[in-house]
């Protein structure tokens, strides 16, 4: 059986896009389902848009996702010697000719074609000339000029484009540079790709290739067209639905399982089932299941995804994933256990790891620099209740065990010793130690901030910072 191989050919003209990562994934699954070869191809030749930072984006995108290659990355910038050969063999074998026309005159042939109803395209004009090579010459492609070029492509089924539209595309600029289709099938053939999955907006380059494929002796790999993600407009996603590159997700907080779980099914599916395991997409993958309609990327259902896999990762990794954002907004250096001691608290309440980090601020910053609304301030640390955490200390401080039980039976004590009801210390009490209306439970809360800090949390706000405690 022969070996699968698959690639993923990237442009670093700008950051991985969703898009270009779901390609990536369906083309690494089928490589590693099939225990078959995934090529990393860097697609350079466009000089003046290329970047080595967005190279180096792409790269940082496919590892975090996890998807790693077997070979590569190769850039198409170090292989025009290689382009030009095959150029070569096209030429003296009669597919490609050179051709002089300017490109004033090519774009006078399209208008007159246009202008008769007639699809605009190159005339021929050089095709005949037995040209040389020489300056201001390209190298085009001898399209036939009668029947058609067809293909099986596994997503879209029989496609077949009539010869008459095609056009004699250039395979060589003015400048010497090879063009997209003819580099891509050099590359396509010199590494024994088996299978070429792509977004549907490459399917008008299929024809174009599958002739040259002809043209060179070599069998066609197996094609599959996926359909274009889109926004929730049903228009092409772009920046103006939110972020659409990979690394923008990672920086947000959202972990690389859930956005290839995400990925994956949009376009392909396997019943029913949202949820998949990394080794189960393994197992289950197939291109018999890639879908024939678009998708909508559905920013809702990916957040669910990612608050499902935060719930369920094991504390140690989320708490280390904690540290990290933490550490970006300034309030790193937390000890280990206790950012584990944090985790169990915010995994059910948290969308993306940004959300944990903001949601943890005030367990890792000084107690004395606890963030306070004013306005929440005067609402619920009145005189009265300031009264009641100054009476609140000494009892706390006697406690020889600090856990939740201990704290809910010492509370039910004093508020039975003062005549009052919990709801009048409770929100205050929250305000006091979280600078917020809204937490985990209260008895939590104070579990894991610690004897120490509850004490000194409540001492500022009831005046008596200096009072000593025991």
């Amino acid at each position: 059986m022969t070996q699968v191989i698959t690639r993923f050919p990237p442009s670093p003209t700008g950051h991985l896009h969703v898009g270009g990562a779901r390609t990536a994934l369906f083309n690494w699954l089928w490589a590693r389902k099939n225990g078959g070869k995934f090529i990393l191809r860097i697609e350079d030749t466009d000089v003046a848009r290329s970047s080595e930072e967005m190279t180096q984006g792409i790269l940082d995108g496919m590892r975090w996702l996890g998807l790693d290659w077997d070979e590569g990355p190769y850039f198409q910038s170090r292989r025009i010697d290689l382009y030009n050969q095959y150029i070569d063999q096209l030429l003296e074998t009669g597919h490609a000719y050179f051709c002089a026309c300017t490109p004033d005159e090519v774009e006078a042939m399209r208008a007159e074609a246009r202008a008769t109803g007639a699809v605009p395209k190159y005339n021929g004009r050089c095709r005949g000339r037995d040209l040389k090579n020489g300056p201001g010459r390209v190298v085009r492609f001898k399209t036939p000029e009668s029947g058609e070029t067809a293909f099986q492509d596994l997503v879209k089924g029989p496609v077949a484009v009539p010869n008459a539209q095609l056009d004699d595309m250039v395979l060589r600029r003015l400048d010497g540079m090879p063009t997209y289709n003819l580099a891509v099938v050099v590359d396509d053939v010199t590494m024994n790709l088996t299978h070429v999955i792509r977004g549907d907006d490459h399917l008008s380059n299929t024809p174009k290739q599958v002739l040259l494929y002809e043209a060179l002796g070599r069998d066609l790999p197996r094609f599959a067209h996926v359909p274009m993600i889109l926004g929730p407009d049903k228009k092409k996603l772009s920046k103006r639905h939110g972020a659409t590159s990979v690394t923008a997700y990672r920086d947000m907080g959202y972990l690389p399982e859930a956005m290839v779980n995400y990925l994956v099914r949009l376009g392909w599916s396997h019943g029913d089932q949202e949820v998949f395991q990394l080794d189960e997409l393994l197992q289950v993958f197939s291109l018999d299941h890639l879908g024939t309609a678009a998708s909508v990327f559905d920013q809702g259902k990916l957040l669910w995804l990612n608050n499902h896999y935060i719930k369920n990762e094991p504390i140690e990794r989320i708490a280390s994933l904690l540290d990290v954002h933490l550490t970006e907004r300034g309030w790193g250096g937390a000890d280990e256990n206790y950012l584990q001691s944090i985790v169990p608290l915010l995994q059910p309440r948290a969308g993306t790891m940004v959300e944990m980090a903001e949601m943890a601020e005030f367990f890792v910053v000084e107690d004395e620099s606890v963030p306070m609304d004013p306005a929440m301030v005067d609402k619920f640390l009145t005189p009265e209740v300031r009264e009641h955490f100054g009476r609140l200390r000494p009892w706390l401080a006697e406690m020889p065990v600090f856990d939740q039980q201990s704290l809910e039976t010492m509370f039910k004590e004093y508020l039975g010793e003062q005549g009052v009801a919990f709801k009048v210390l409770a929100q205050p009490l929250r305000v006091a130690l979280t600078g917020k209306t809204k937490s985990p439970g209260l008895y939590e809360i104070m579990e894991v901030l610690g004897k120490d800090r509850v004490l000194r949390r409540l001492a500022r706000v009831s005046g008596r910072e200096e009072e000593p405690i025991g």
